[in-house]
């Protein structure tokens, strides 16, 4: 494992796992939620009140900064921890799902992936090499390996050739990366819901040697069941003593059956997508500000929530400056948002440690099918 770079589990319940993950930068309490940080801010939101939010780490992305403002130039400018002022850790992602799912004129070869950016129509090129630059130039704490991710649904031979050139591609990541003290790199696990494709994956992965290792190509349109019946095993075919990261989910029942599956990190862009839309997450579910119902309502969104939106602020005025579109709507509600779900992080690892993970989601599955607060 890379030096300076340590994941301990300090308790088990079932298969879920409760832990810290030790870098130079600081602790990061497992299974942690991610909030994510596409071009070098969490959008809506000061570095220090995503702090004050409970989260450890941010994720960044490689795609996005290179195309603005550049890798080049964030690492002339100190790196991107001081370009954006956080002094916590920082995982950033290859690229490789955004140039699928965002680029055009994109073209594939075992080289890497030329492509036309979203922004100007400017060509590039992301490879395994080309990846673990930027990512060495932005001075990311996580480094994920490039790897090429198929839109589910996918057939089984399309699948395996891609999970083939990705395990390629972990092994020109890995030469790439080099030795960096302080700095790890992770693996990335393909092969769509085909769990024998899975299992080869994570076997190559582990032949390579990583510091860690994730569950990629999920949350591609799979949906839920699919995810956690390949959850159900992937995990288990990753080493125990490395962490295990989902990428990409979810909403708080995907991460909820992912810790139980053994899962220890995950990101979502949802939370804070959702604050921007008007949507307020609550242990009873989604909450839509925009809805008339609020509009004379002096209650806060959640009364048990300690968040600044939820302390000095009603369901009126959020539903105000939603419709409105002040600014400050999507401010309160994202930050509410985030502290929503870096309070469901502490309570799956306090009930882990306490090992009554059963019974804590028993209560969540239980709230929220209660439903929101009803309106006056």
């Amino acid at each position: 494992m890379a030096t300076g770079f340590g994941f301990q589990v300090t308790a088990t319940d079932g298969k879920a796992r409760t832990g810290v993950i030790d870098t130079p930068r600081g602790a990061i309490r497992t299974p942690a939620f991610m909030p994510v940080g596409t071009a070098g801010t969490v959008k809506a939101m000061l570095p220090e009140s995503v702090a004050a939010t409970g989260a450890d780490i941010l994720l960044g992305n490689t795609y996005h900064l290179m195309l603005r403002p550049g890798a080049e130039r964030i690492a002339r400018l100190g790196g991107l921890h001081r370009f954006m002022n956080w002094d916590r850790p920082i995982l950033t992602d290859s690229g490789g799902f955004q140039v699928m799912s965002l680029s055009s004129l994109r073209k594939l070869t075992e080289e890497g992936v030329t492509f036309a950016s979203h922004i100007d129509g400017s060509k590039h090129l992301l490879s395994p090499e080309t990846s673990m630059q930027i990512q060495r130039d932005l001075g990311s704490d996580i480094v994920m390996c490039f790897d090429e991710c198929p839109a589910l649904p996918a057939d089984d031979a399309t699948v395996a050739r891609s999970m083939a050139l990705s395990m390629r591609w972990a092994q020109r990541s890995r030469d790439a990366f080099g030795d960096r003290p302080g700095h790890a790199l992770f693996g990335i696990m393909q092969g769509g819901v085909n769990i024998s494709l899975r299992e080869e994956s994570a076997e190559k992965l582990k032949e390579i040697g990583f510091d860690g290792y994730a569950v990629g190509g999920l949350a591609v349109g799979e949906g839920q069941e699919a995810m956690f019946s390949v959850l159900d095993h992937a995990p288990g075919f990753l080493p125990a003593d490395r962490p295990r990261y989902l990428m990409g989910v979810g909403k708080p029942d995907d991460i909820v059956g992912a810790v139980q599956r053994g899962i220890d990190m995950m990101d979502c862009v949802l939370p804070s997508r959702s604050g921007r839309t008007g949507q307020g997450w609550t242990p009873r579910g989604q909450v839509n500000l925009r809805n008339a119902r609020h509009r004379d309502d002096p209650r806060p969104l959640d009364e048990a929530c300690t968040c600044p939106a939820c302390r000095s602020y009603s369901r009126a005025y959020l539903h105000h400056v939603v419709k409105a579109d002040e600014i400050i709507g999507s401010m309160l509600l994202t930050w509410h948002n985030l502290h929503c779900y870096q309070s469901l992080m502490q309570g799956l690892r306090d009930a882990i440690a306490a090992g009554t993970l059963a019974d804590f989601v028993a209560t969540f599955n239980a709230t929220r099918t209660a439903g929101d607060i009803a309106p006056l």
